[in-house]
């Protein structure tokens, strides 16, 4: 019987090692950010990772003051993790990203450690990133786009010609892990997303291993075929939220 629930989170990660290479779901929203994911990752302790991603994110003291200044207006989860809490602990080597630093005067977890030379950052528009990481799941090796001609993007990568536009070459972005969330699943790993789906449906199955944080699991049949974002085949492994939340990243679950 095909059942790819996974008791815990704890569990879930485990086998991430020194040195992964991992698609991190979600777009900088509470709502859609595998949160307990990325806080087993963090007591799992694994460290020169590498995390393609759309933002570095701005670390949890910075969400909290996010949270306090929309409190009238979105109700923000307490239990809410997201990729700072992994560059505070200094388990990235390489980011990915889009967004890697912050504005202003807010300083990110990630650029402090890219200020002090701990880390690295390959920049890339957020059109090209995920459609490098749709070209890994679809199997295409790379793909032409005339976005980064001329500028840092395209450093050390073949610029071709199309009816007289300039192309870079971008390569398929392939990881050992990917960590999204989703809404609802079953137990064959159909998956069904609430809201944006940006970057978790198009990371599912872009790595080795898909881990997907989910709401619930549905007996099998509750899901319609035409209703799941995500078939089952892309899915390895399945943890179910708490229904009480935790209060801690660091309390195991």
């Amino acid at each position: 019987m095909i059942d790819k629930s996974v008791a815990t989170f704890d569990e879930a990660v485990a086998d991430i090692s020194e040195g992964a290479r991992i698609h991190m779901g979600g777009f900088a929203s509470p709502f859609n950010t595998p949160s307990y994911l990325i806080a087993a990752l963090a007591r799992n302790g694994a460290r020169d990772l590498t995390i393609a991603t759309t933002s570095a994110s701005t670390g949890p003291e910075n969400a909290r003051n996010i949270a306090n200044t929309l409190s009238e207006i979105v109700s923000w989860p307490s239990d809410y993790w997201e990729m700072g809490l992994i560059a505070r602990q200094g388990q990235i080597r390489k980011l990915i990203t889009s967004f890697p630093v912050g504005t202003g005067k807010v300083v990110w977890p990630f650029e402090e450690r890219l200020n002090a030379g701990e880390a690295e950052v390959e920049v890339t528009g957020q059109g090209s990133l995920a459609e490098r990481i749709r070209a890994a799941r679809a199997g295409i090796a790379a793909f032409y786009t005339p976005v980064g001609p001329g500028t840092v993007v395209a450093e050390g990568k073949e610029i071709r010609d199309f009816e007289g536009v300039p192309h870079v070459l971008e390569q398929a972005l392939h990881a050992d892990f990917a960590l999204v969330r989703a809404w609802k699943a079953d137990r064959y790993g159909n998956l069904v997303f609430r809201g944006p789906k940006t970057f978790n449906e198009t990371m599912a199955g872009a790595a080795r291993v898909t881990i997907a944080e989910v709401d619930e699991i549905v007996p099998l049949g509750d899901l319609a075929p035409d209703a799941i974002h995500t078939p089952g085949v892309y899915v390895q492994r399945l943890v179910v939220r708490p229904s009480t939340p935790a209060t801690s990243w660091q309390e195991p679950c």
